[in-house]
């Protein structure tokens, strides 16, 4: 420990060559470097960027999305200022329609629905003007999480970037969640769902560091010089350090010796395909999106309506913890399984998703038609209360109150026997005989 510098104040090696690596995956007007500690210090300074190249103050924000949680991005972000605990939307953050063409505001059979998503940021944006307010930027994660995993449509990004410019507007491409090649086609996010799209500023996170606390934000010489001229400098103690960047030079030779990029793709469109096939199965899948380990399985109680499956989304993430597979539900309704795997995920790792997560719906199915089921029960009350929050509180209450053994872990416990009664599930005593059963059962294999 006593060799290493862990400071940013005096100038290393390694600065230089991380900052030439990391602005070779990008187009060529990204071409400056800041280097932090987090993704929200790195979208914290985006703002100041534009704000500072603009002269304006305002931000264009997607609803339900979120971008860190200092002051600044709570500010610019729905999915915390429009819920508990939040203050509201301030007078100078503007939300815009999120992209999504299953449940959106246009859906994916209307021509163009791309170009008329973006046309809802321009009438914003006019909007805006006639308020006598003043634009200084579009932030967006280039793949919107807490949202849902929504995947805009094609030529989404390239109008609104352009609608944003002619205000005079800077673009923020958020890939703090969604960069580093995890879509497998492309190494950044934005350049997969559009290639004609460029954005001003890029914010890097997550898997920069690989669990090591780093961060970038890379933007125009342009940019950076306004910045740059106020005669504020700039310093981060920590930043860009050689410890660091030497961390971010490592994560970025395993990508490409190890080609997670393809591993990403490959994999990603095998356990896609594999939800879509549980999807001819169980009516409660009613969308699967994503682009390689980025994808969202939008639950439903109805295909047809497509109502928010919100109760059982819950359960099905408490039962697949039972399997030591760990996911999370996003999206408004909180209805839709999001998974983001590490970049090492197998095909051997999807098929235990796919198989556990089979003989859950299964069960669920299952237990739906019998006489005292408990989820239609608890499905009707948040209809009839129009909350589905206190569907799901009721739903956990009741069940831990009948448990016959505790089986759940978090905040609650369930039971599995008050639920399915002796349905079989898989449990760490089976064989791998047994695993390989459900495997073909789910493959449709004798």
């Amino acid at each position: 420990m006593s060799l290493l510098n862990t400071n940013s104040r005096f100038l290393h090696d390694n600065l230089v060559t991380y900052a030439k690596r990391l602005t070779a995956t990008l187009p060529d007007k990204l071409s400056v470097c800041y280097f932090v500690n987090s993704g929200s210090e790195a979208n914290d300074l985006a703002l100041r960027l534009a704000r500072t190249y603009t002269g304006n103050y305002d931000v264009v924000v997607m609803d339900n999305g979120y971008h860190g949680h200092v002051s600044s991005l709570i500010d610019i972000s729905p999915y915390k200022f429009n819920h508990t605990g939040g203050e509201g939307q301030k007078p100078f953050v503007h939300l815009v329609p999120v992209p999504d063409v299953y449940r959106g505001l246009y859906r994916e059979n209307v021509p163009d629905v791309g170009e008329k998503y973006a046309m809802e940021v321009k009438h914003t944006i006019d909007a805006a003007r006639r308020q006598g307010r003043k634009i200084a930027a579009f932030i967006c994660e280039s793949l919107q999480s807490c949202g849902g995993q929504i995947i805009p449509p094609h030529g989404y990004l390239r109008e609104v970037y352009k609608h944003m410019r002619e205000a005079g507007a800077v673009c923020i491409a958020d890939e703090v969640q969604v960069g580093f090649g995890r879509v497998g086609s492309h190494f950044w996010a934005f350049q997969a769902v559009d290639d004609e799209a460029c954005p001003d500023i890029v914010c890097m996170g997550k898997p920069i560091g690989n669990g090591h606390p780093m961060s970038a934000v890379v933007t125009t010489p342009e940019i950076a010089e306004a910045f740059g001229a106020t005669g504020m400098e700039y310093f981060n103690t920590f930043g860009g350090n050689p410890v660091s960047c030497a961390i971010g030079l490592a994560v970025m030779d395993v990508i490409d010796k190890e080609d997670l990029m393809g591993n990403a793709s490959r994999v990603g469109n095998y356990l896609m395909e594999g939800f879509r096939k549980l999807g001819e199965k169980h009516d409660m899948i009613g969308d699967v999106r994503g682009l390689g380990f980025f994808i969202g399985v939008d639950l439903v109680k109805d295909k047809k309506s497509r109502e928010p499956a919100t109760v059982e989304a819950q359960h099905i993430i408490y039962r697949m913890k039972e399997s030591f597979i760990l996911l999370s539900t996003d999206g408004p309704h909180r209805n839709v399984l999001k998974l983001k795997g590490p970049m090492c995920f197998t095909t051997k790792d999807a098929d235990r998703v796919l198989v556990n997560l089979d003989q859950v719906l299964t069960e669920i199915e299952s237990a739906r038609t019998r006489k005292h089921a408990l989820l239609p029960a608890k499905v009707e009350a948040a209809s009839s209360n129009n909350t589905l929050e206190h569907a799901v509180c009721s739903y956990r209450k009741d069940v831990h109150s009948k448990r016959s053994g505790p089986i759940f872990t978090g905040s609650h416990t369930l039971s599995h026997d008050a639920l399915f009664g002796n349905t079989k599930r898989p449990t760490d005593n089976d064989s791998d005989d047994d695993e390989a059963k459900r495997q073909k059962t789910w493959a449709g294999v004798d």
